[in-house]
């Protein structure tokens, strides 16, 4: 439902008008992002705008701007502390193209799904531009040049080093360097925005906050007085003579992230150095929970009218932060961190309760979960581990696994007034439902919606290395467990299988292999998707390097005929249209030649 003119008043302020509503002559904070704005948890800047809110800033939302002239950036008048700029809740980069660098005629983030602001269709008229941290700090130094610039979320977080941009197909500095920004905020960012308020608030300055990233002249770096020891990466000049070193600065950013190490990274960038500061500790429970607890809309805006990103989370909660799974294609580990963070089952019921009770819900949970919904719950035994590596190459001794939280939580959840029907769509470890049995059990006779989702990416163990992930042998026993019981339709249970193919390492062979897997254990495919080399994971390392993290040789498949060879193999097996009309679902299908391509998804 989406919520009335007469309801702005409960979402934070993003108009003048609202501005004088509230008797606000000004204020404190202006957040930026290239999203549609919509006051719901899974939304960082609502969830940063909420916080600073509660910590008694005057917070305003500047949603999608136009970006050419720097007048929306005038649109509140010069913010007291600063500009918190975000491209939003994707890369910009990732939005706006395909794995194969093709425009996308869709973004999930704007109102009706429209990549478009009203107008001709054209390159510089998408709502979200290319890059646009950069674009959005050059805006905000434009309306005000003394305003401190804050640059964070996915895009500014993922790319706070030597990057490989897709689309451009080259290596680009840090977008701290290339936005100038004065500040750049790494991972989730909750801890280092509130100290940053804080600070520039008493006019102190922001050196050596944990959780963020400097940009320091030589003369700044070799004066600059740091309390941690030093780690230099290679410079941006020597990645870019030699791509084998872009392995080397991933490795060791990889290394001293899943180690929360106290040291400082720094990586000269043209005529400055980025510096990084130790990473900021991951949020108690307790804190997590207050996060949640902040006063939500959970709807978009009205002036954002229907989000279709909004629509897939409606009803869903949020109930675990962090992955300490480690997978080469993955950057949630090195955003979120691999500390595994839960909510209390106190906190997940009030949330629950206040969304079942609102207006139009419709009695289901369509999913409780996170990046990976059967974490919920685990935590380590070993006290102060450094490597934070649990599943690989198998599941870590001193992972502690408590089935029996998950399943109380999913009781607790079930009995609530007015939830009919509680699912779990978010992806789960098929070797942590292995050791579960009775979670397992549970998923599959009570919370499936229609199929079981799963994430194998491939079956050949060969590949599976290359993605840090266990051997095939873990979906064959995965599946046997599933089929040995039945759903409770009373037929058999349906398994929704993700699959990935050109993963740095994949051969044409291999991936024969796979599809000769797929026909073996008779598992549909449903889903599969191009590998994508996105910044900030060890998988782009390899594509770009075309080495494995040992130095070896890797085969990579870049050009258009090698990919597209690749996804033949799993096109040739893909599940027959399921009743009722729908297509069934492939890959990319804009990235082929058009006489090869389906109609539509």
């Amino acid at each position: 439902m989406i919520p009335m003119a007469e309801d702005r008043k409960s979402f934070l302020a993003t108009s003048s008008e609202d501005l004088r509503e509230r008797g606000w002559e000004w204020v404190d904070i202006v957040l930026v992002t290239g999203d549609a704005y919509v006051d719901h948890p899974s939304f960082g800047i609502a969830l940063i705008g909420r916080l600073l809110e509660n910590e008694g800033y005057r917070v305003a939302i500047l949603a999608q701007p136009r970006y050419d002239s720097p007048q929306d950036f005038r649109r509140f008048g010069r913010p007291r502390l600063f500009f918190g700029i975000s491209a939003g809740n994707l890369d910009s980069i990732v939005s706006n193209y395909t794995g194969n660098a093709k425009v996308r005629d869709g973004d999930n983030y704007s109102p009706d799904g429209n990549p478009y602001f009203p107008g001709p269709r054209t390159k510089n008229n998408r709502r979200r531009p290319d890059r646009a941290t950069s674009i959005y700090v050059n805006l905000a130094k434009q309306a005000y040049r003394d305003v401190p610039t804050i640059i964070g979320g996915v895009e500014a977080s993922l790319r706070r080093f030597c990057h490989y941009d897709y689309q451009q197909q080259k290596l680009r500095g840090s977008v701290l360097t290339d936005s100038k920004a004065d500040l750049l905020v790494y991972g989730m960012g909750e801890s280092a925005i509130v100290e940053i308020s804080r600070r520039l608030s008493q006019k102190e300055d922001l050196f050596g906050i944990a959780g963020t990233c400097l940009r320091l002249s030589p003369k700044e770096f070799s004066e600059g007085c740091f309390d941690f020891a030093q780690i230099a990466l290679p410079s941006l000049r020597d990645i870019q003579a030699d791509r084998k070193k872009f392995m080397a600065a991933e490795l060791l950013i990889d290394k001293e992230a899943r180690a929360s190490a106290q040291k400082i990274l720094i990586q000269q960038q043209q005529g400055h150095y980025v510096v990084q500061m130790p990473a900021a500790p991951p949020l108690t429970s307790v804190e997590l929970d207050g996060l949640y607890a902040l006063p939500f809309t959970r709807q978009p805006h009205p002036d954002s009218g229907r989000v279709p990103a909004f629509e897939m989370i409606r009803d869903s909660i949020t109930i675990v932060r962090g992955c300490c799974g480690n997978c080469s294609f993955c950057a949630i580990t090195r955003h979120q961190g691999p500390v595994i963070v839960s909510r209390s089952h106190q906190s997940v019921l009030a949330e629950v309760k206040k969304l079942a009770s609102k207006k139009g819900f419709g009695g289901t949970i369509t999913d409780l979960g996170g990046p990976t919904a059967n974490l919920f719950g685990v935590s380590c035994k070993k006290s102060g581990c450094k490597k934070r590596d649990c599943l690989f190459p198998q599941i870590c001794p001193h992972l502690r696994i408590d089935e029996d939280t998950f399943l109380t939580l999913l009781g607790k959840v079930k009995n609530v007034a007015g939830v009919r029907h509680l699912f779990i769509s978010s992806g789960l470890r098929m070797e942590l439902l292995l050791r579960t049995p009775r979670l397992l059990r549970a998923l599959v006779d009570n919370h499936t919606p229609g199929m079981l989702k799963i994430a194998p990416e491939h079956t050949v163990d060969k590949v599976l290395g290359h993605m840090h992930k266990p051997g095939g042998a873990i979906l064959q026993d995965f599946i046997k467990a599933c089929r040995g019981g039945k759903g409770q339709q009373g037929g058999k249970i349906k398994i929704s299988a993700y699959l990935i193919t050109s993963h740095p390492g994949c051969t044409q062979a291999d991936m024969k292999q796979l599809s000769n897997d797929l026909r073996r254990l008779k598992l549909p495919v449903r889903q599969f998707q191009d590998f994508t080399p996105t910044p900030g994971t060890l998988a782009t390392a390899m594509y770009v390097s075309e080495i494995d993290r040992d130095g070896s040789p890797l085969y990579v498949a870049k050009n258009f005929n090698e990919r597209q060879q690749q996804r033949e193999c799993l096109q040739k097996i893909l599940a027959p249209r399921p009743k009722g009309g729908r297509k069934r679902a492939v890959a990319n299908p804009k990235q082929r030649r058009p006489k090869r391509s389906p109609k539509g998804r």
